[in-house]
């Protein structure tokens, strides 16, 4: 049974921490919206003076009649540690 584990991963080992979850209130409708991005698919990165960031950006638009959209840029560090945060057509809650 050991040789199976080994052989297919077994190991109960604890995953790392893969999505950076946030929420936004959309400033029309007032609708809570959540986002996420993927750590490991969804950065692109930017070479800068002070060494590599990564960017992330993404377009949310609710589940309710207002189909405003709510446009989020995030802006990560090398070891994948939020630096900075802007929004457009809501605010972070």
């Amino acid at each position: 049974m050991n040789f199976l584990q080994k052989l297919f991963g077994g190991s109960s080992a604890k995953p790392e921490k893969r999505y950076y979850v946030f929420q936004v209130k959309c400033r029309r409708c007032g609708e809570t919206i959540e986002g996420r991005v993927d750590i490991d698919n969804d950065l692109s990165i930017e070479y800068e003076d002070g060494g590599d960031v990564f960017h992330a950006r993404k377009v949310l638009i609710g589940d309710g009649k207002c189909f405003q959209r709510v446009e989020v840029d995030l802006k990560f560090s090398s070891t994948r540690e939020l630096l900075e945060k802007q929004i457009g057509g809501g605010e972070f809650i």
